[in-house]
């Protein structure tokens, strides 16, 4: 979640947000939450677990077709 905060402090097209999963039961289902970080990307790419910058980055690049985010 730092890394995707740190993304949207540079850059004006990026949000993030931080979501207990035991506050948000509803969206945890609808997420199928079943470990934290829960990373979901544009509804596009999802994944669990902490990933290293790099491969973060290229996350956010799949989820948005490559186009600048």
């Amino acid at each position: 979640m730092r890394l995707a905060q740190h993304m949207a402090i540079a850059s004006s097209r990026i949000t993030a947000e931080c979501i207990e999963a035991t506050e948000f039961p509803e969206m945890s289902q609808r997420y199928r939450v079943m470990a934290v970080p829960k990373i979901v990307i544009n509804d596009a790419v999802e994944f669990e677990g902490a990933l290293p910058e790099r491969d973060f980055l290229g996350a956010v690049l799949r989820a948005t077709d490559g186009k600048e985010a």
